[in-house]
């Protein structure tokens, strides 16, 4: 806003986004960008008021205003989370008199099925991996310990990247997880992503290690940690080597293992603690997947479907 300075405001709702409500950097990252969106917008309505210009016709109009330009539900429903969360502080600090988003709506975001592996699909994913690896190249070596860890495992690609050396236990094949709100799980893996473990310890990390490598256990080609888009660029090229397969990243391999378990009869709660969700509703989810693919099988083989 052009008399209002809204940087000091969101460094201090952003240190509060951390230390109080114990939101992701990317979280943070997410709701600032939005804020800065909406002031900009709400300083073209009422150039001199400052905070006083997110009334709630204007919260409505800049919601309406991205809608118009395509954003999907998912985005508004956390586009509204940011800014009922920052004028809700804002009063509890004295900025504002009144909540202007005491009223406001939240969108109800449509939830769609996810597309998933079929088991046979994820093995193939796995033994093309493998196959690249047994050449013995170190980033041949890491991309398949990428592979096996998210489907065996189900971690996010953050959480992936994230991790360190010391967070493997080899011997009891246990990974330490720290998920969003910085949660700390425990997920465990089988003997191929052991295998793949092994592998990368001895033969593919050595080979790319350097001064800027710290602890993490998945490094970059250049020896720095792990980055999101690398990982997802490995997935997408995996994949792209199994026929007939759905052109799915890290979060498809997370809802393929979620599936698969699932579909192994596994218990939905023990997924739920697997995944790191913090609510039964969102695994409940992957329970209308495995009913989708039911009902598509017998469709397809009952003679009286």
């Amino acid at each position: 806003m052009q008399s209002f300075d809204v940087e000091p405001v969101l460094d201090e709702f952003a240190e509060y986004l951390a230390l109080e409500r114990g939101r992701s950097p990317h979280t943070r990252r997410a709701y600032l960008g939005d804020l800065r969106s909406l002031f900009e917008f709400a300083a073209q309505r009422h150039p001199s008021a400052g905070l006083t210009a997110l009334t709630l016709p204007v919260l409505r109009a800049w919601l309406a205003a991205q809608a118009a330009a395509g954003a999907a539900r998912t985005t508004l429903a956390r586009r509204t989370s940011a800014i009922k969360t920052f004028t809700a502080w804002a009063v509890r600090r004295g900025l504002l008199d009144t909540d202007p988003a005491a009223r406001l709506q939240m969108p109800k975001a449509r939830r769609t099925l996810p597309s998933v592996l079929r088991q046979d699909q994820a093995l193939a994913a796995m033994a093309a991996a493998e196959v690249g690896a047994r050449e013995g190249d170190p980033l041949a070596l890491r991309d398949r310990l990428i592979v096996e860890l998210l489907y065996a495992t189900g971690i996010r690609v953050s959480e992936l990247c994230g991790l360190d050396i010391d967070d493997v236990d080899l011997p009891r094949r246990l990974l330490r997880v720290l998920g969003k709100g910085d949660k700390q799980r425990t997920a465990p893996f089988g003997e191929p992503a052991e295998d793949a473990l092994r592998a990368w310890l001895a033969d593919g990390r050595p080979a790319l290690v350097n001064g800027n490598s710290g602890p993490a256990l998945l490094l970059g080609a250049r020896g720095g940690r792990l980055d999101a888009r690398q990982a997802r660029t490995v997935v997408h090229q995996t994949m792209s080597a199994v026929s007939g397969a759905p052109d799915l990243g890290p979060h498809g391999l997370r809802h393929s293992a979620a599936t698969h378990l699932l579909e192994g009869g596994a218990d939905l709660r023990v997924v739920q603690e697997l995944l790191g969700h913090s609510t039964l509703a969102t695994t409940q989810l992957y329970t209308h997947v495995t009913v989708a693919r039911l009902r598509a099988v017998h469709d397809q083989a009952h003679p009286r479907a």
